[in-house]
């Protein structure tokens, strides 16, 4: 049994029906794969606040955390070493212009159409959230206790 579960905040942002995916780099498993702007969260970090940071850190947006809407909350084994939860936000608004931030994390970025994303080889764990918002879905989500 796993001695704990890893957080994860992923990032959808969408312009004009389409939704910017980043290709994984590195040598495991992953590599070459597409997926969402994403991350863990940091010790005594808010959900919200780990998805504005992980945006800016990989794709160079600025997001306020009160811009994200919770759209799906997974919790998944299997996709990577450990168990992990992972929700899901929707970028409502943004300020900047993607880009490629982590070169060496992320070989590329591209704006896919809704209609075109069965084509792109998507890591299961990311098309979960992808799938839900597709499919309309949006999560009660809620922060209490932190500082604002």
């Amino acid at each position: 049994m796993a001695a704990r579960h890893l957080i994860d905040a992923h990032v959808l942002l969408t312009r004009n029906n389409h939704l910017l995916l980043s290709q994984r780099g590195g040598q495991d498993e992953f590599t070459t794969r597409w997926h969402l702007p994403s991350g863990k969260l940091d010790p005594a970090e808010p959900l919200t606040q780990a998805a504005a940071r992980e945006a800016y850190e990989e794709v160079g947006l600025t997001i306020n955390p009160s811009d994200l809407q919770a759209i799906h909350i997974t919790h998944i084994t299997g996709s990577g070493h450990e168990p992990r939860l992972g929700i899901f936000f929707h970028a409502t608004h943004w300020q900047g212009n993607p880009t490629n931030k982590e070169p060496d994390k992320c070989p590329a970025l591209q704006w896919v159409s809704f209609d075109e994303l069965h084509t792109m080889d998507i890591i299961e764990y990311a098309a979960t959230g992808i799938r839900a918002f597709l499919s309309g879905a949006t999560a009660s989500f809620s922060e209490y206790g932190w500082p604002t």
